[in-house]
């Protein structure tokens, strides 16, 4: 038997169900009836609700859970060590039943929910890992001022705190202070006069962009703009609008060749990056 699926999906009451679907070798397929649930997160609002699911280059199950909706976290699930929403989560789906938590999680010791290997995310949409060196890239959605890029090098333990609600962006949030808490910034941000909504892509990795190689892609939902973001080799960070699309882009699409696609809400269309 393979596992040919593993998938996020929210059922009519809106909960969020992480579901896996298996396949035996002489089917190309995986049939409604292999549905083995691996975890369910009650959503108390409609929005919010993340999306996002990847496996790392460590063979762990990441998920991406924002902080349950509303506006301004009336629950205050991103500090609280205790709830999966706004949190990025990691399982072992190949260990335990459902599954195991794995060795580094933020809370594996206690103190906390095990699941959750990062924290204070208010809605991480699209996160990617890059394909060459396994470093993550997320794309969270911001409130009403300030859209970011939060980046983890690859090993990276678990334990990272992007700060949310406390911060959004690298700015304070509601005049809240972080007391003695560690909070990591983001490393890139935009306000909501250049763009509204954040959607997260991929470290480009394909032929065609060659000059786009090993740059981060994101754009903004309202306006179509896309962004390549370089890390450069002091540590430090390159930022500069590549494209002008006038889409709503709501995703980023990767092939095996590293190629990147997007989808634009507005028409369904889904639409290559390509050379001018």
């Amino acid at each position: 038997m393979k596992v040919v699926a593993i998938n996020g999906s929210a059922r009519k009451d809106g909960n969020t169900v992480i579901a896996r679907y298996t396949a035996v070798p002489e089917r190309t397929h995986a049939g409604a009836d292999s549905e083995k649930i691996l975890l369910n997160v009650d959503q108390p609002y409609e929005n919010h609700n993340g999306g996002e699911l990847a496996f790392g280059r460590d063979g762990y199950l990441y998920i991406g859970l924002g902080d349950g909706g509303s506006s301004g976290d009336p629950h205050g699930n991103g500090q609280n060590p205790d709830a999966l929403l706004g949190k990025l989560l990691r399982i072992d789906v190949n260990q335990g039943d459902p599954y195991a938590i794995p060795e580094g999680n933020a809370f594996a010791d206690g103190g906390g929910a095990p699941e959750i290997y990062a924290m204070g995310l208010r809605n991480p949409w699209k996160f990617s890992f890059d394909r060459v060196t396994g470093d993550l890239y997320i794309g969270d959605v911001g409130s009403s001022t300030w859209e970011e890029i939060d980046f983890l090098p690859a090993e990276t333990p678990g334990g990272t705190n992007f700060g949310w609600d406390l911060r959004e962006g690298s700015h304070p949030y509601d005049n809240a202070s972080p007391g003695d808490l560690f909070l990591i910034d983001p490393v890139a941000e935009y306000d909501h006069p250049t763009g509204c909504s954040v959607t997260g892509g991929y470290v480009y990795r394909g032929e065609d962009l060659a000059d786009f190689q090993g740059v981060y892609l994101y754009g903004d939902y309202c306006t179509g703009r896309i962004w390549g973001l370089l890390r450069l080799a002091d540590g430090s960070w390159q930022n500069q609008v590549l494209f002008e699309t006038g889409l709503n882009i709501s995703s980023f699409g990767q092939d095996d060749a590293g190629e990147l696609y997007l989808l634009d809400h507005s028409s369904g269309s889904v639409l290559k990056l390509v050379k001018r």
